[in-house]
C-alpha cells in the first residue's frame, strides 16, 4: 500500500502541472503558428489522458480476488502503464515529428514567438516542480540506492512512468525552447520546424525506454532484491527450518506471492510442523508487508 500512496500523489503532481501546461501551450501554439509548442502541446494534452490511466490502473488493481483472477487484479497497473508507453510513442513522438515535418515542408512563418518563448519557460517551472516531487516519493522508497539503482530493481511502473514523461518533458521543453528562440532570433521558421523533430526524437526514445521496463513486468518478474532479502532473512531464521531449499517471489502489483521450499527435521510431528508454517508465513507477511500471499511447503530436496 506504501508503494501505491506513493505512486498516487506522484501522479496527481504531474496531472496537476499538465493541465495548466496542456491549456497554455495549446493556445500558445495556435496563436503563434509555432510547430515547436504544438509538438509540446499535443505531448501535455496525451500527458494528461496518460495520468488519468495511469490512476485507473492503480484503481481497478485494488479489486479483491475472485474465482476467476485468484491472484488479484494487480497487474493491469502494469496493463495501463504499457498502453501509457503506447500513446506516448504514437500521440506523443510520432505526432511531434509529423509536426515538424509539416512545418518544415510548408515554411510557414510565426506570429509573436516571444509569446511562446515565455509559455515554455513557465511550462518548464512547472515540469520541474512535478519531477521534484515525483523524485520526492521515488525517495521515500529508494532507501539507500542510488536513483539509477531503483530504476533497474523497482517494481513500480507508475513511478517509471511519471518519471520517464517529466524528464522526456523538460528535455522537450528544452529542445522546443532552443528552436524557437532560434528561429526568433533569425526570423527563420526552419529552426522550429527541427525543434518539433527533436522533442519527438526524445519522447520515442523516452517511450521505448518505458515500454521495455513493463514488458518485464508483464512477463512476470520476482520482488525487489530488497524484499527478496528480507524475506529470505525471514526464513534462514526461523529455528525450526533447516534449510532453505528454494525461494520464488513473484510482483503482481503493489502485492507479492512468495512460494518457498524448505527442510525441516525428519523426525518433527506433523502438527508441529504445521504450527511452524503457519507462524513462518505470519512472520514474513509481518517483516514485509507487501506478501499478500506465502506457499510454504516442507521437502527434503529443491
Amino acid at each position: 500500500m506504501r508503494d501505491t500512496h506513493q505512486s498516487l500523489k506522484a501522479i496527481l503532481y504531474a496531472f496537476l502541472a499538465n493541465l495548466g501546461i496542456a491549456l497554455a501551450k495549446v493556445w500558445a501554439a495556435l496563436f503563434t503558428g509555432s510547430g515547436s509548442l504544438m509538438a509540446e502541446a499535443i505531448h501535455s494534452v496525451a500527458d494528461c489522458g496518460n495520468q488519468m490511466l495511469l490512476y485507473l490502473g492503480l484503481k481497478q488493481a485494488q479489486r479483491p480476488p475472485d474465482a476467476e483472477h485468484p491472484l488479484g487484479y494487480g497487474k493491469l497497473t502494469y496493463f495501463w502503464s504499457f498502453i501509457v508507453a503506447l500513446l506516448l510513442f504514437s500521440m506523443g513522438g510520432l505526432f511531434s515529428i509529423y509536426e515538424g515535418w509539416h512545418k518544415l515542408a510548408s515554411q510557414e512563418g510565426l506570429h509573436q514567438p516571444w509569446i511562446g518563448l515565455l509559455i515554455l519557460i513557465s511550462a518548464m517551472v512547472l515540469e520541474s516542480l512535478s519531477l521534484l516531487g515525483c523524485l520526492r516519493e521515488i525517495r521515500k522508497l529508494r532507501g539507500r540506492r542510488s536513483l539509477w539503482q531503483w530504476l533497474h530493481q523497482t517494481r513500480n511502473a507508475e513511478l517509471v512512468v511519471v518519471l520517464g514523461e517529466d524528464t522526456a518533458a523538460l528535455i522537450g521543453l528544452s529542445l522546443a525552447l532552443v528552436g524557437l528562440g532560434t528561429a526568433t532570433a533569425t526570423g527563420d521558421p526552419v529552426y522550429d520546424a527541427m525543434g518539433s523533430m527533436a522533442v519527438g526524437t526524445v519522447l520515442i526514445c523516452v517511450s521505448l525506454f518505458v515500454a521495455l521496463h513493463i514488458r518485464t513486468l508483464l512477463v512476470g518478474r520476482s520482488a525487489d532484491p530488497e524484499i527478496v532479502s528480507a524475506i529470505t532473512g525471514v526464513i534462514e531464521s526461523d529455528t525450526a527450518i533447516l534449510e532453505l531449499l528454494n525461494l520464488i517471489t513473484l510482483q503482481f502489483g503493489p502485492d507479492v506471492m512468495v512460494a518457498a521450499k524448505i527442510r525441516m527435521p525428519a523426525q518433527l510431528p506433523l502438527g508441529e510442523a504445521v504450527e511452524s508454517i503457519n507462524r513462518l508465513e505470519a512472520e514474513i507477511k509481518k517483516a514485509v508487508p507487501q506478501v499478500r500471499w506465502s506457499f510454504v511447503e516442507p521437502d527434503n530436496k529443491k
